[in-house]
């Protein structure tokens, strides 16, 4: 029976993938020309990744293939007005693209090297307020998909400082787990890198977002920027948010040991429904992950918050990316980023999510249940999904 329904998720996977796309382009052949009323907002996404330019299928940008070094871009990025919180509208294949109905990439540029882009992205968090959002995607995600998926956050969570895309070379392909996580491991020095660039220029906060697979990158660079002495990038740091962690539970308590204690808010999203995880949890060995592990209480004790969405719904039948896909969770995460790391306290997150539950709660048909654990203390907020 067990070995069963392993079988279906294993399915249910190889259908829908993490990313959910069967095509890979981020440049559609045409785009239609709509008013300008259409448009809710264009979003410049700076991009530093460990792919290769796309030479085959150059509609893709960057593709799967792994490059030694790091190349870098920026890309804008229409969002319909039409949006609906949570989603990504996107356009069926890649002849044709709405900018009124779908997320539409109209520009890709290009810098030629690390100095010109450390120029470029400094302007515009000077700009911008001195804040930057570095999101690293997961397994079987298309450069296409991080693209989408931090417009989609950014625009959802009203986030104003500068997104940075940190995009490793993932196959896109839902057989190439053990290649994607060879690729997440040769990136990890390219991530640390980056967040280094970043921490050179007039920030003064730097917020991570890592899902899925990204948290091996994420955890992994942290890990050697403790081990350099630098662990908060010279306090520049801000919020480090592990969305449905791949990382098995043991392998990330090591990281964390080396790591100490954060001193700023590091939140662990984690559900225990998330049938991308119970896959990944075969493969290894029926190990668990972080991102499905029934004893918060034991991963608090490294000085984390542990958020617990198992009651809250998905947006797909994997439960692999509610903190994105849920209007209500993904509304939260922008009620907590819009304060700066700094300011955030032990009593500010529960505060802010409490406010924010009764107001959201009304508005959407089920109640559900965040369990927020913390090295002090275990809260249990109803929400409205």
């Amino acid at each position: 029976m067990r070995s069963k329904s392993f079988l279906i998720v294993a399915f249910a996977l190889l259908v829908t993938g993490c990313a959910g796309q069967n095509t890979h382009d981020l440049l559609n052949k045409t785009t239609i020309a709509v008013p300008a009323s259409d448009i809710a907002a264009t979003h410049e996404i700076f991009v530093a990744t460990t792919r290769q330019r796309a030479t085959k299928q150059p509609r893709q940008v960057f593709d799967g293939d792994r490059s030694l070094t790091t190349s870098y871009a920026r890309v804008d990025v229409t969002v319909p007005k039409i949006h609906q919180v949570g989603a990504i509208e996107r356009a069926k294949g890649s002849a044709n693209s709405n900018p009124a109905k779908d997320f539409t990439a109209k520009d890709v540029a290009y810098y030629e090297n690390a100095p010109q882009f450390a120029k470029a992205v400094g302007a515009d968090i000077a700009m911008r307020g001195d804040r930057a959002l570095v999101f690293v995607h997961g397994f079987n995600n298309g450069f296409d998909d991080g693209i989408y998926r931090l417009t989609q956050i950014v625009h959802d969570t009203q986030y104003t400082g500068t997104p940075v895309l940190f995009s490793w070379a993932s196959s896109a392909k839902t057989t190439g787990y053990l290649y994607d996580k060879d690729s997440a491991t040769a990136a990890r020095d390219d991530l640390e890198a980056t967040l280094r660039m970043l921490a050179k220029t007039k920030v003064k906060s730097i917020d991570i977002i890592a899902h899925s697979m990204g948290n091996w990158v994420t955890m992994e660079a942290l890990r050697q920027l403790a081990i350099t002495g630098d662990r908060d990038l010279g306090g520049k740091l801000g919020y480090v948010i592990l969305a449905s962690p791949d990382i098995d539970v043991d392998v990330f308590k090591k990281q964390m040991i080396r790591y100490g204690k954060p001193t700023k808010p590091f939140a662990i999203l984690l559900s225990g429904d998330d049938r991308a995880l119970k896959l990944s949890s075969f493969i290894s060995g029926d190990k668990p992950r972080v991102g499905d592990y029934g004893n918060a209480a034991d991963l608090a004790s490294y000085g984390v918050s542990v958020v617990d969405l198992t009651k809250t719904k998905g947006g797909d039948q994997l439960n692999h990316a509610k903190f994105a896909d849920n209007p209500f969770l993904v509304q939260l995460l922008g009620k907590g980023l819009r304060a700066p790391a700094g300011l955030a306290s032990d009593e500010s997150p529960p505060g802010q999510l409490d406010d924010l539950g009764q107001g959201l709660g009304k508005a959407v048909g089920s109640v559900a249940e965040i369990v927020i654990t913390t090295p002090f203390k275990v809260l249990t907020i109803a929400t409205g999904g």
